[in-house]
């Protein structure tokens, strides 16, 4: 089955529109959707390396404006969206005394929020509860945005074949990697708050 998926992701990331479902995911995840982006921005890249410049740049782009909605989400509709999602993710009850100290340490926060597999969502939402000067959540976002699917992007345009192949020899290791990953940035949020 994982295999099957593999083809599938595949072959649809070769498709010229598969760009709008890469935005569509980049824009989500940064403010409430769980999955990353590198999910089809690696297929994507293998599947038509030429393009990989471009693909990290929509990536970037959406996710930064998707952090804008999840600094929104924080700043206009927190009690209503905000500490929902935030209780839906188990991090409401630390989240007062981390408010406190936020602001001082705000865009090396959100800097490594945007690089690391640490849920970016958490930390867009925060920064709007905690009035983190928007400016400076912009700046930190692009940076660390930039930085993560250009450097994921550009491993692979530079790798390209080799790491497709070594992905698909091991696509359950590769997939068992992953998923710690992700699963080691929520529980890492909910050790850190």
């Amino acid at each position: 089955m994982l295999q099957r998926t593999y083809n599938w992701v595949m072959s649809f990331s070769a498709k010229r529109n598969a760009i709008w479902v890469l935005v569509a995911v980049s824009f989500v995840e940064s403010s409430i959707f769980p999955i990353p982006p590198d999910v089809l921005l690696i297929p994507m890249v293998l599947a038509a390396r030429s393009r990989w410049l471009g693909l990290a740049m929509a990536c970037t782009a959406a996710s930064v404006l998707g952090g804008l909605i999840g600094y929104a989400i924080g700043f206009f509709l927190y009690d209503g969206i905000g500490r929902p999602l935030l209780e839906f993710y188990g991090y409401d009850a630390k989240f007062l005394d981390f408010q406190k100290q936020y602001n001082e340490f705000g865009a090396w926060i959100v800097f490594i929020a945007g690089v690391t597999p640490f849920p970016y969502k958490v930390i867009t939402i925060a920064s709007g509860v905690t009035q983190l000067d928007i400016t400076t959540f912009s700046v930190a976002s692009i940076f660390a945005r930039g930085i993560r699917f250009f450097i994921v992007a550009g491993l692979l345009f530079w790798l390209g074949p080799p790491i497709k192949e070594f992905i698909e020899k091991r696509l359950g290791i590769v997939f068992t990697v992953f998923i710690i990953f992700l699963v080691g940035g929520f529980v890492l949020l909910k050790y850190l708050f």
